[in-house]
């Protein structure tokens, strides 16, 4: 039977700062807000490309950037809030003069919007830490000082899923009221799975780590692992990662001949970041390969690392594989 807990009584149940709160239910309603946005795209004009390029040197699409202007107008609400570091911005946005304890907020305001235009899932992701000493502009901290991540999911339904640093919980819209409700509480990644995420489409730029791991995962059950995989891929990290929680998998962006030089192509704070939080606390792993991804130490706001998230035994796998490539022997 669903819980009929809702966010902001699953919020309040613990100790959590209020100011925290605050700006958790201003996300929920920033994204309550853009997935209307997403659903109404067709009749108010909104699909299709803005005819810009962000920071990340991609095209925007229009609703990437509405889907910025709610997160940046409805957070900004929140008193103890002092910058948010949004993809489709280069510029860290400082609301007021930092003070010890304020909140700093990392955001994708809208992951995998090429599905856009064919009405496949959509999402956004976000990120929490705090400011480190009054007056410190600093937004550069390593995943583990997040003390909050999330995301939302613009499906069927519209699910936001978060963790403060102990459970994973996941809350649906109520259509009819607009709540977010608890319907998946402690949400776990199965430590064994059948499924990988991977674009192969860039087959011909894999390491050899990557290429001998999907490499045995397609060969089946004459192959290696004895046993069938399946993959998928739907260009949306939200849903890859959505779908990994609930029926466990492993995803993959790694860094590969052609896009090495960049630093790989998911980015670090607002994308790789809060997902490998989500996945870890679920009782997954998050690693580069080579790393644990929450250990790296950011030189940019936007920069760019390699990403391997999932069920911990194929994340574990995948880094012996990078480690046996690297080691001298080879």
């Amino acid at each position: 039977m669903t819980d009929t807990t809702t966010l902001r009584r699953y919020l309040t149940k613990g100790d959590l700062d209020p100011n925290l709160i605050f700006l958790l239910e201003d996300i929920a309603s920033a994204c309550r807000s853009i997935a209307n946005l997403v659903r109404n795209g067709a009749f108010e004009g909104n699909l299709g490309s803005a005819n810009a390029i962000n920071v990340q040197g991609e095209t925007q699409k229009t609703l990437d950037i509405l889907a910025n202007d709610e997160f940046e107008r409805i957070c900004s609400n929140s008193p103890r809030l002092a910058a948010l570091v949004s993809e489709e911005v280069e510029e860290v946005t400082w609301l007021k003069e930092p003070e010890e304890g304020d909140y700093l907020l990392y955001f994708d305001p809208l992951d995998g919007s090429s599905n856009l235009d064919v009405n496949l899932s959509v999402g956004s992701i976000f990120a929490i830490m705090q400011v480190q000493a009054d007056g410190d502009r600093n937004v550069l901290h390593d995943g583990q000082r997040q003390v909050c991540a999330g995301y939302a999911l613009y499906g069927p339904s519209t699910i936001l899923v978060l963790t403060d640093g102990s459970e994973v919980a996941g809350f649906t819209c109520h259509q009819g009221t607009g709540d977010f409700r608890l319907t998946h509480p402690d949400m776990k990644v199965p430590s064994e799975t059948s499924e990988f995420a991977i674009n192969t489409s860039r087959h011909r730029y894999w390491d050899a780590p990557v290429r001998r791991y999907v490499d045995e995962c397609v060969a089946g059950e004459e192959g290696a692992r004895q046993r069938a995989f399946n993959m998928r891929w739907t260009a949306s990290m939200v849903a890859e990662i959505h779908r990994i929680l609930t029926r466990g998998g492993v995803f993959l962006y790694p860094a590969d001949s052609n896009n090495r030089d960049a630093g790989g192509k998911l980015r670090l704070m607002y994308e790789a970041n809060p997902m490998a939080m989500i996945i870890e606390r679920a009782g997954g792993a998050a690693s580069t390969g080579f790393g644990p991804i929450m250990d790296i130490q950011p030189s940019g706001p936007h920069q760019r690392v390699p990403v391997i998230l999932g069920s911990r035994s194929e994340v574990e796998r995948l880094v012996e594989y990078h480690t046996e490539a690297d080691s001298p022997e080879h």
